[in-house]
C-alpha cells in the first residue's frame, strides 16, 4: 500500500519561496513518475510538476515554469517542489501523487488522471 506524506505548505508574501517535500512510504517503486498538482477553490486539479525516473525528465505547467523546480531523492522516497517567486494566483491545495503501481501510463506526466496514489495535501497560501 503506496503512502504519500506532504509537508512544508504555509502562509507567504508575494514574491517570497516556500519548499515542499512529499515523503513516500518504503515500499514505493523509484520506477515511476511523481508529480505536484493543486487546486484552488473552485477549479480543478492541475498538474504543476511532475518527475519521472524512467526518462530523467521534468515536466512543468507553463504557469510555474522558471519559477518552480522539482527533484527527487529517491533515497530518501521523496520530492521536492521548490517555489520561489510566488504569487496570488499560486494559492491552493498542493498533493503530491505517484503512478505506480496501477496508473494510466498512456496519459501526459501532468494529467492528475494519471495518478492513482495520492498524499492528503499540504496548504499554500500566498498573499
Amino acid at each position: 500500500h503506496v503512502q504519500l506524506v506532504e509537508s512544508g505548505g504555509g502562509s507567504v508574501q508575494a514574491g517570497g519561496s516556500l519548499r515542499l517535500s512529499c515523503a513516500a512510504s518504503p515500499n514505493t517503486s523509484s520506477d515511476n513518475c511523481m508529480g505536484w498538482f493543486r487546486q484552488a477553490p473552485g477549479k480543478e486539479r492541475v498538474g504543476v510538476a511532475s518527475f519521472c525516473t524512467g526518462s530523467g525528465t521534468a515536466y512543468y505547467d507553463d504557469s510555474v515554469k522558471g519559477r518552480f523546480t522539482i527533484s527527487r531523492d529517491n533515497g530518501k522516497k521523496t520530492v521536492y517542489l521548490q517555489m520561489d517567486s510566488l504569487k496570488h494566483e499560486d494559492t491552493a491545495m498542493y498533493n503530491c501523487a505517484t503512478d505506480f503501481p496501477d496508473g494510466r501510463l498512456w496519459l501526459p506526466p501532468l494529467n492528475p488522471r494519471r495518478y492513482p496514489h495520492w498524499g492528503l495535501g499540504t496548504q499554500v497560501t500566498v498573499s
